[in-house]
């Protein structure tokens, strides 16, 4: 178990009084047998009524209610927990699913629903020639077909930093040649849905003990990636930014079909046209005491 601080702090400014509408908070990690939770820290300014509740996808959400004018809001995050993730995970993958393509059960194609459907059409085809060149044949292993396509993505697409609002589409992230973590996931959950996968986008925080990992400043920060579901081994995770699999650095916070619904922070407010000034982030993930 590797003991871990998440502080996570949310600035935003206005240039007049505004009043806020109600806020959505996705903060609090996803426990698991990988991930305990220790403690957690929620303060807001100004003072807001917090309730929580679960999403359908399991997600723990606080809804922030405002009262009054402010000119600021500040929303800060201390989470404590405990990772236990390994570095090199071993997939015991179902018989009936070892090799691509597989069929899902009834009953998991049900729970899978949308999950499994393209989130973007489009009528050229581009992304579908695009995915299924890393089909070695037919059939081709799953877990290397998997693998493949997560490692290709960094070859068609660099990894570039977007403080802008919004996600690129799979297409746009192709012709681009450039995306962030968030477009990057898309781009992997899109081309696995063109090829009948079950498919989640996750957002959380990057762990970068080492200043090694692509994505996260030296201190850590927020992340998206993806997790894809196989029969026997369940959801598994990976990070195209990263090429990497499994869930070594990586603190899942919230699950859901696209990435508008795992949103750390989501809220409006009522106000002037010119009324919103700035919006900054800090994110730091470091070591605790055990």
């Amino acid at each position: 178990m590797i003991p871990l601080r998440v502080h996570h702090r949310t600035t935003y400014h206005y240039r007049e009084l505004v009043s806020l509408r109600p806020h959505r908070l996705m903060l609090r990690p996803r426990e698991s047998r990988e991930l305990r939770l220790r403690s957690m820290e929620l303060a807001i300014e100004p003072r807001a009524a917090v309730t929580w509740a679960q999403d359908v996808a399991g997600n723990m959400v606080a809804t922030a209610v405002f009262q009054g004018m402010t000119s600021n809001l500040v929303i800060d995050s201390i989470v404590e927990l405990e990772l236990d993730a390994v570095s090199w995970p071993v997939f015991e993958v179902s018989a009936s699913a070892i090799h691509y393509p597989f069929r899902y059960s009834e009953d998991e194609w049900r729970d899978l629903g949308a999950l499994a459907v393209p989130q973007y059409p489009e009528s050229t085809g581009r992304l579908h020639a695009w995915v299924h060149a890393f089909v070695r044949g037919t059939p081709t292993d799953t877990l290397s077909l998997l693998k493949d396509i997560n490692t290709g993505i960094p070859g068609s697409v660099a990894y570039q930093i977007r403080d802008v609002e919004g996600t690129q589409s799979p297409l746009q992230s192709l012709d681009r040649g450039m995306g962030s973590c968030r477009d990057m996931a898309v781009l992997f959950i899109e081309a696995v849905r063109t090829l009948g996968f079950g498919a989640r986008v996750i957002s959380g925080y990057l762990h970068n003990p080492d200043a090694t990992v692509v994505g996260s400043s030296a201190t850590g920060s927020t992340h998206a990636w993806a997790e894809v579901y196989v029969p026997g081994a369940g959801w598994i995770t990976f990070d195209p930014t990263n090429r990497s699999v499994g869930g070594v650095n990586l603190i899942p916070v919230a699950a859901g079909r696209n990435i508008q619904q795992v949103m750390p922070v989501a809220g409006s407010f009522n106000g002037g046209n010119n009324a919103f000034d700035t919006m900054w982030a800090e994110v730091s993930v470091t070591a605790c005491p055990a």
